[in-house]
Order: C-alpha cells, then structure tokens, then sequence
C-alpha cells in the first residue's frame, strides 16, 4: 500500500514554517524503532504527523493539548481478526475497540463470505468506511474452506481479482487449504499468485512441519497465526514466517509462545485476536489486552506496544501506520501507566475518536442494505428421528475432545451409551450429542456425531455461527430440545439459542446472515449476557461455550471435527465413519 502524494503544508510544519493543525505538547513518546521513551512534542497536519521533536520544538498549533508527561504511542493494530466474531458489523465494533486504542485492523471478512460470497464481502468494505477505525481487508482465500463442509457460497480467484482494486486491501487472507498449497493444487495457487500480485498472502497451517512446511512457505505464504507451542513457533519463525501471536476469546496462545520473544526476534511477531466476543472487548479490551498481558509476563512496555502496532503494519506494507514519526498517519494513543496501559485518549487521523473509554467519533456513515440470503432454511419435516445415530455393533466411538482454550480437538474413542439401539448423549460422562445442518440451501445434509468438554447436564444450545461455512451447529443433552434449538434459530433468522424441555430460554438474535446483529453493541452484550445465564442453568461450567460451539465444525483444524457432510479428520483430511 503506498502512501499519498507529498502534501508540501505538512513539510511546511515539520520546518517549523506554518502552523500546525494540533500540538501535543508533553509528551513521553514511546520510540516502537528503538524501544525507548522519550519527551517531546508532536505536530500534526491534516492528520499525518508533520514532526517530532524535544519538548518546545512544535508549539504553534491551532490547537494544543499539553499532555503533562502522559506516554504517546502509535495506535495498536490487530494483524488478523474476523469482525464477524464480535457479533456486530464495523461500525458498532469500532465503537467498542477504538476506546481500546486500535485505530487499525486486518479483517478477513471470512464469515460472511461463506455466506454471502463476494456480495457480502462487498458489504462489510462498505460498512467499514467512514470510520474513525481504519478498516483493512485481506481477501478470503478458502470459501468453502475445503471440500468437506457445504458453504453458501464458493468464491474463486477470478471472483477475487476485482477486489484487490479496493483501496484498502492489503494481501491474501489465511491461506487455510494448506494441503491444497503444499501439493501445488493449481485453484490454490491461482489464488496465492493473485495475492502475492497485490500485496502479502497470510498462512493458517496449525501443526505443520518439516517439508510440507518448506513447501508451504516455498509458495510465498509468509505469516501463520496457528502455532500454540514454543517449538512449532520456531520452526517457522525459521522458515522466514512472520507468526501472528494470537490472544482472543478462543484460542489463547500467548503464554506459551511470548518465551520466543527476544531482542533479536520482537520484529518476526505481531498480536491478533482473530475471534473476540463483543463482552470481552467492552470489559477486558482488545489488542491493550493482548500488550498488558505481556507486559505482566515480562516484556518490556516498548517491544510490546511494537509488536501491537509497528510489526504489523511492516508485515502489510502500510509505510504510514505504526509509529510515532513525520509522515505517518496521526492515530495514536494516550496513556498514562506503562505497566499497564489503558487508553486515556485516542487520535485517529488528528481527530479524538474515543476519550476516557467511550468513543466520541462518529461510526461512520449508515449501513448499506444487505444482500438476500444468509438465513436459515430447514428441512419442513425435520424431527428429532432426524438426529438419531443407530448402534451398528461397535464397541468404541470416535468423540470430539474439546478444549475451550485451544481451537484444536482430540480424537478420543469411547464406548458409547446405547439406548432403544441407537447410541445416546451420556451426560455422566460429559459425552454429548452434536449435529451440524446445512442452512443456507434446505437441504437435508445433518452430521452427527459426539463431543466432550462442554459439561452440558440437559437441554441444548444452538449457533448459527459455525466455523467456517457457518451452518446451524446443536449440542444437547436431548434430540427433542436440539431440535427446538434449531427451530428456535429458523424463526429469527439465525442467532445463537438455549432450549430446556421445548422452551427457549434465551436468544441472541443475528439477523445479518446468521453472524452479526443489527442492534447496537450495548443491547448485543447484554443480550448476550442473559444467553450465557442460560447456558449455567442448564449446567453448562463454561464462562462462553459458543465460542468453542462454532468451532467445532472448523474442518481445516485438527483433529477430529464435525461438518454437516459428517466426521472430519483433519489430519487425513477424510470424513470418517463414527463408529471406529
């Protein structure tokens, strides 16, 4: 991405020959290029930063804020996140994460693009202009994300190739179907080669090694947002791949790979939340999270704010973002505890975006009208015989392990509890039923299989948010109250559902293909909150169990996951009978 044409009024100012816009006197700018803190004043003009320089070097302003020693820092950008997973389109998602001071993200509108198709990648471009968030898309590389799951949509790379003409595109999102790269699968590298045309291609290939690895970065992917262990880290940061530390409210890998973290390896890393719930980003935060956590693990304050801010914006190419320095754009972030950073006042492009934790920009302009599609389409005769799982003899079942913490499952094998000759939910040992119904067509594809991990005592909850073509997963304890669930789902368009004994007891309605409410971002968490209410009611120990919920059908994440074409193991990339 380049930047635009010289301004001479912004040399002008960094001279010191005109005034500037605003001056931020008395600051303690953080130094992301060598990690020092410095004093000094700052002059901006039309929302780029015309200099930097010692305390009184930049005073004449039209405006001047004296910063009395507060720190001044870049703002924070995530490296790879799916707006889609906070439940709220850009506008209302940038009102909750700018008071965080992120004045950029990296958005794979993914979620929606497996729904919707181009169209709806479309709209969500749309809906993040005029933000005071600077909304940066990586096109979606994987729709469907392989062979083994029904999307709604299947996107291509002559489908993709307009898009990259978008202003504010900067590269190919996780590419996902890594076997399909490893093995030079020409549909892939079509893609890869267009990505790697117009801007960076971003990796997802948890687990990978040895010379499928080399292979894979041999193809020009140069990013992986998937390691959860120290050694897998630096295996590829060997390789020359620019890993993504991610810490959102799935997967939380930072514990295990900040270790890596050294002087001569920060500039390899960047931060990223890729899935955050709207509740965790109101109440914990969102990229400050991720720098105020590793601050509490031992970094240093200055390598932290680089790596949630100055990395990322090299590793895309954004010569502007990133830093405190002449020339790049004014977004930036005021605090005042370098133990643990809290933004007092954020800047996007000179303007205040948010002050004191509330936004006070405007979320841009209104929404656009959505494309048709993205509800949920049921068969009409779909019943509870619909979800049964004869026992044809076997004396172990494959079961999903879940972890609420890691995206990765186990491949467990468990005798299964047989009831009326069909194999059951078994509650006493934490072994659920789980099913998956495509939704976009009406057709009658359902896969069913096992899961434990969610603790689940009665009842059902449903999501139509569900990794990655986002059909309707079900998890219960009873056939008749996941269908209900599902039913419940159906009606409102889609949504995320708990049922008890044929009644619903709670709803978070996401009326915007399945994904995202159209309600504002207050309303969507307390909604939420009474949802979560629910689930505890119906014994369910998990502080969130939808967030691990849509990630069980994820076929492109070890091990052993659940589409609506049936059990996936990931590792052979097959579907598998559930009796083993």
């Amino acid at each position: 991405m380049r930047r635009p044409p010289i301004d001479p009024g912004l040399l002008a100012v960094a001279r010191g020959d005109a005034e500037a816009d605003l001056v931020l006197a008395g600051a303690r700018a953080v130094d992301v290029f060598t990690r020092r803190v410095l004093p000094a004043s700052v002059a901006v003009w039309r929302g780029r930063i015309a200099g930097v320089g010692a305390p009184g070097v930049y005073a004449r302003g039209r405006r001047v804020i004296d910063l009395r020693g507060a720190f001044l820092a870049p703002g924070l950008i995530d490296a790879h996140m799916h707006c889609e997973s906070t439940m709220l389109p850009p506008g209302e998602f940038a009102a909750l994460a700018v008071p965080h001071g992120t004045t950029a993200a990296v958005l794979d509108p993914h979620e929606i693009a497996n729904v919707l198709g181009v169209p709806g990648i479309r709209w969500m471009m749309e809906a993040g202009r005029g933000l005071p968030l600077r909304c940066l898309w990586a096109l979606s590389s994987c729709v469907p994300s392989c062979h083994l799951e029904t999307a709604g949509a299947r996107i291509e790379a002559a489908d993709l190739a307009p898009l990259f003409d978008e202003p504010d595109v900067v590269g190919l999102a996780e590419m996902m179907n890594f076997p399909g790269a490893v093995a030079g699968d020409p549909a892939v590298l079509a893609k890869v080669n267009l990505g790697l045309s117009r801007g960076v291609v971003d990796g997802h290939a948890p687990g990978l090694g040895g010379p499928a690895l080399c292979a894979y970065a041999a193809a020009g992917i140069t990013s992986d947002h998937e390691c959860t262990t120290g050694e897998e880290a630096l295996e590829k940061l060997r390789l020359g791949l620019h890993v993504h530390i991610r810490e959102g409210s799935a997967a939380r890998n930072l514990g295990a790979l900040l270790p890596l973290v050294t002087p001569a390896t920060a500039h390899l890393f960047s931060f990223c939340t890729d899935d955050r719930h709207p509740a965790d980003l109101h109440d914990e935060g969102h990229i400050d999270h991720v720098v105020r956590r590793a601050i509490a693990l031992g970094l240093d304050m200055p390598t932290a704010w680089a790596i949630g801010s100055l990395h990322t914006a090299r590793h895309y190419g954004l010569p502007d973002a990133g830093a405190v320095a002449p020339g790049h754009r004014a977004d930036l972030v005021v605090f005042d505890d370098d133990r643990a950073p809290r933004a007092r006042l954020v800047f996007s492009a000179g303007e205040i975006a948010a002050e004191d934790g509330r936004a006070v920009a405007a979320s841009g302009r209104p929404r656009p009208p959505l494309p048709p599609g993205g509800g949920v389409r049921l068969p009409a005769d779909l019943s509870p015989a619909a979800l049964r799982v004869p026992h044809r003899g076997g004396a172990a079942i494959r079961v999903i392990g879940m972890d609420p913490h890691q995206l990765v499952t186990e491949d467990l094998r468990l005798p299964p509890r047989v009831e009326g000759g069909a194999i059951v939910a078994d509650t006493g040992r934490d072994v659920l039923k789980l099913a998956v119904i495509e939704r976009h067509r009406g057709s009658e594809r359902i896969g069913v299989g096992f899961v434990r991990g969610f603790g689940l005592q009665r009842g059902a909850i449903a999501s139509t948010v569900g990794h990655d073509a986002h059909n309707l997963a079900v998890l219960g304890a009873d056939d008749a109250d996941m269908i209900a669930a599902a039913r419940a789902l159906e009606a409102c368009g889609g949504g995320q559902c708990a049922v008890e004994n044929g009644r619903v007891l709670a709803t978070l309605p996401l009326p915007i293909a399945g994904l995202m409410s159209d309600r504002p971002a207050a309303e969507v968490i307390t909604q939420q909150a009474a949802l979560l209410a629910a689930t505890r009611a119906l014994g369910c120990p998990l502080h969130d169990p939808f967030m691990p919920l849509s990630f069980m059908p994820l076929p492109v994440i070890p091990r052993l996951k659940l589409s609506d074409l049936g059990l996936v193991d990931v590792v052979k990339f097959e579907i598998v009978p559930l009796e083993a």
